[in-house]
């Protein structure tokens, strides 16, 4: 019986069809606003050529030269620690962790966790955590979420000194664009008083969602970021078509866009897949599911994943910790339940977006996410940034702390590659 209503979720060819005369129609109005946008920075080809070029690391240095003199002299600081191998390596690490033992150990390699940190609001804050991490002989994250505004930092240049950060340590990075549902694009919500109509309704409605697509294009072809948040089903969709058009932009989904069970990881894998390149690749390159998700779920992503071919393409973003406050009820700590999963899902992360709950709610000041979104003159004028900076370390024990769980379970991660080898 079973095997027989199986056979009935077969989708026809003729139903491709339809779907391809859809996308093709010279009239189709949707379709024609977006290759609109497109066209305004170029070919694909022509765009992907900015990007690299604005990518390139000499060229972010130079830029920094003329704009941010002191960011040079911490990049060079950081390149020099780097180069003199001023990080613990991993056999070091190990021994650190484990002592004699480590050299006896065989760690498994196969399924290794990225140790992950978020958010890097700051460049200043990194460089603050590497000179911790040579000092303690701590590992830097191997991947960092940004969320701070974009035309914020650009005005102060972070965008600039991060990028090049990143390739200096050789981690993976995510940034937020300011065309998220925090931006007043729902004129009918405000603050509490309205907080039901955010439930499905804050996103990015109307035309937002090709702003989103515009904003993306400009600061891939000027700052070469090609790795964006995305929270929104239309900005997902648009970012599939983008990529088969071949423009390399890669997305990750956000935490925000409420994946909480296998069903809603199938629709949003079906769709990666059905929008894939010839070569079966996808720009969707993380994937942030709910809090509430238990260890099953993620199994249960990790087979789907894999039947469609993405296991190493798309990783499973994973919270273990959370900001104390304004997001999920504390003490939320799911430390132990990633050490069930890491020896047998492959290409997923830790993401440590809060300290140790303990420790986090002890500070004067605990993380808060609300934050995110403070201005920086704010945070300046409050006297905050001591706190903020305390909270983003804390997060930074938080993920060592995993590294830790993991290493005296003989299991692997991913830290900054460059750094600690």
């Amino acid at each position: 019986m079973t095997n027989d209503l199986r056979t009935r979720l077969q989708i026809p060819a003729g139903r491709l069809a339809e779907i391809n005369d859809l996308l093709l129609d010279p009239t189709n109005p949707v379709i024609n606003a977006f290759l609109d946008v497109v066209a305004k920075y170029g070919t694909p080809e022509e765009i992907n050529r900015k990007a690299a070029e604005a990518r390139k690391l000499d060229n972010l240095m130079a830029r920094l030269r003329e704009a941010a003199p002191d960011d040079v002299a911490d990049l060079d600081w950081l390149a020099a620690q780097r180069d003199q191998g001023a990080f613990t390596s991993v056999a070091d690490y190990r021994r650190q962790v484990l002592g004699p033992q480590a050299d006896e150990m065989t760690f498994n390699q196969e399924y290794p966790v990225t140790l992950e940190i978020s958010a890097l609001q700051y460049f200043p804050f990194l460089i603050a955590e590497a000179r911790q991490a040579i000092e303690r002989r701590e590992l830097m994250p191997g991947r960092y979420i940004r969320v701070r505004t974009m035309k914020e930092q650009v005005g102060d240049n972070d965008v600039l000194a991060v990028a090049a950060a990143m390739q200096i340590v050789g981690a993976s990075y995510v940034e937020t664009l300011d065309t998220k549902g925090t931006d007043g694009s729902n004129v009918h919500l405000g603050g509490p008083a309205t907080i039901t109509g955010y439930f499905g309704g804050v996103g990015q409605p109307n035309k937002h969602a090709l702003k989103w697509l515009d904003e993306f294009l400009h600061y891939y072809t000027t700052y070469g970021i090609r790795q964006v948040l995305n929270v929104n089903p239309g900005t997902v969709l648009l970012g599939y078509l983008l990529y088969k058009l071949g423009v390399d932009n890669e997305f990750k989904i956000s935490v925000f866009m409420g994946n909480d069970n296998a069903y809603s990881v199938l629709w949003t894998l079906l769709t990666a897949k059905l929008f894939s390149r010839d070569d079966g690749t996808t720009p969707l390159i993380g994937f942030n599911l709910s809090n509430s998700v238990n260890n099953e779920t993620i199994e249960l992503t990790a087979r789907v994943r894999g039947d469609l071919g993405f296991e190493d393409m798309v990783r499973i973003e994973h919270h273990i910790t959370e900001t104390y406050k304004n997001i999920v009820r504390q003490p939320y700590d799911r430390t132990e339940e990633l050490v069930e999963l890491a020896d047998h899902v492959t290409n997923i992360s830790a993401k440590h977006e809060g300290g140790i709950p303990e420790i986090d709610a002890a500070r004067e000041h605990p993380s808060d996410i609300l934050e995110y979104f403070l201005p920086k003159e704010d945070a300046e004028a409050q006297g905050l940034m001591p706190a903020l900076l305390r909270n983003y370390l804390d997060k930074h024990d938080a993920l060592n702390r995993t590294a830790r769980r993991l290493t005296e379970a003989g299991l692997s991660f991913v830290a900054a590659r460059n750094l600690h080898r």
